[in-house]
């Protein structure tokens, strides 16, 4: 990949938070579900860093570059998930890592991680502070363990065998004050959808339409699993691209919040599709898992 405009800067800063915390993530933690729970706070803490060090880059005067697939990317892009892996490889060293920018193409084992280090690019750059850090570790085609971190506010989602959310420390140290979060029972009438900032198609909205929707609330990157978790939304459709690495942290949050993440078929969604590119399919996640079979996905994505 080309070097992305004022990386040398930002790499820098990434050296010294990363010499501030170089032993923080040196242990190594087995990989199992009993463990699940031990797993995502792990995670929370890797998550929760990279957030600050995006917090940190918000208002630098950052250029963007536009990948293969047309969608952007910029140093902070790069930092986040340069720091991410370390500290991944540092904790499971044989374990392998697929992330967006650098390490799309990783073979995907038995255990493996998805991570992307800044989903929604589009509105870290517009100043929106709809983005978020996210990472799962899958076993066996599924997460296992997850964390959402929202570095605008402040706050992170985890799963292991349930759903919790806290603010993030100020000060960058292990004082989480996790709550348990659990979804809603859908309403008989005004749902409240959660529908993308800049992405929309004709299949999404054929989807929605056989719904009682009251409210379309727009909300970017993997947000919208974790409000609905939380029992904020409902509902959120999406027809279009996504990546597994997009949704596989929502996913395990919202599942162990009470809801679902469904393909055409109300099938759950799987990982670790290397042989089309970590790339979804179709997908609904809602928190009233009775929604699912009022929904007629398309079997591709448009």
């Amino acid at each position: 990949m080309n070097r992305i405009p004022g990386s040398e800067f930002f790499g820098k800063q990434a050296k010294e938070i990363d010499s501030f915390t170089e032993n923080r993530h040196s242990f190594t933690m087995r990989l199992d579900h009993t463990h699940s729970d031990d797993l995502a706070l792990k995670l929370a803490a890797i998550a929760s860093e990279a957030a600050r060090l995006l917090r940190s880059m918000e208002n630098a005067l950052i250029e963007k570059q536009i990948k293969d697939d047309g969608s952007p990317t910029t140093a902070a892009d790069l930092a986040a998930e340069q720091l991410i892996i370390r500290r991944l490889n540092e904790a499971w060293p044989d374990v392998p890592v697929v992330a967006e920018e650098t390490s799309s193409n990783v073979h995907a084992e038995e255990f493996f991680f998805l991570v992307d280090p800044l989903d929604g690019t589009g509105d870290f750059l517009n100043g929106t502070g709809e983005y978020s850090v996210n990472i799962a570790l899958i076993q066996n085609h599924r997460p296992i363990a997850a964390a959402v971190a929202a570095p605008a506010l402040g706050s992170v989602w985890i799963a292991g065998t349930k759903a919790r959310m806290s603010a993030m420390p100020e000060d960058g140290g292990a004082d989480f004050d996790w709550r348990e979060v659990k979804v809603r029972r859908a309403p008989e009438d005004g749902l409240v959808a959660l529908v993308s900032r800049r992405h929309g198609d004709i299949a999404t909205e054929a989807c929605l339409s056989v719904l009682s929707i009251g409210t379309r609330r727009m909300t970017s990157s993997a947000l919208k699993f974790c409000l609905i978790a939380s029992g904020e939304a409902d509902v959120y459709v999406r027809c279009g691209a996504t990546m597994e690495w997009d949704t596989a942290a929502g996913d395990h949050i919202l599942t162990c919040a009470g809801g679902s993440v469904v393909g055409p078929g109300s099938v759950p969604l799987t990982y670790g599709h290397e042989d089309r590119g970590y790339r979804n399919g179709p997908f609904a996640a809602m928190g009233d898992t009775s929604l699912a079979p009022k929904l007629d996905l398309p079997v591709a994505a448009a």
